[in-house]
């Protein structure tokens, strides 16, 4: 059976992003129940020179989206990193998961040899194939901080397991 990009992307974004949602929610309860300030998790880091859980959501919103874009031919939507608080970060996880539900199969498929052309972080562009951008670039960056994200906040005592990080499939 052969596998389509869009099968191999848009629904993978939509499961864990619909998970990173989930646990954003679980990890705003637990502030609250446990009388946490909130931006003690929002800020958190796993070690000092990592981004903190506010970032890693918000890089984590930005490859989903900009994956999908790039592999569909149309324009990454631009995101201004403002979120302050989990009803923000939320609404960023919502934003993104609309856009990548408003793309369709057919702007995605055959993507595998498009041009991929970015500049990740540094003057020096990498040209990718859709397929190798996809599989080598855009996945691995996105699961990376949806990991981090959860890693978190489990350790930082949010109750959640294998089965929220993985979502609904």
């Amino acid at each position: 059976m052969t596998m389509s990009m869009y099968q191999v992307s848009v629904p993978v974004f939509k499961q864990m992003l619909g998970a990173l949602s989930a646990v954003l929610a679980k990890a705003e309860a637990h502030a609250e129940a446990k009388k946490i300030a909130p931006e003690a998790l929002l800020q958190a880091r796993l070690y000092p020179d990592m981004f903190p859980l506010l970032r890693q959501v918000q890089i984590a919103c930005d490859f989903a989206k900009g994956v999908s874009a790039r592999l569909a031919g149309v324009e990454v939507p631009g995101f201004e990193d403002t979120e302050t608080g989990f009803a923000d970060l939320k609404a960023r996880v919502e934003k993104t998961l609309a856009f990548v539900e408003g793309l369709q199969a057919s702007q995605i498929d055959g993507s595998e040899e498009r041009r991929i052309v970015t500049q990740a972080g540094t003057p020096k562009e990498k040209i990718f194939s859709g397929q190798s951008y996809l599989l080598n670039y855009g996945l691995p960056h996105f699961f990376f901080h949806t990991t981090t994200a959860y890693a978190i906040l489990r350790h930082n005592g949010v109750e959640v397991g294998k089965k929220d990080y993985i979502g609904t499939y």
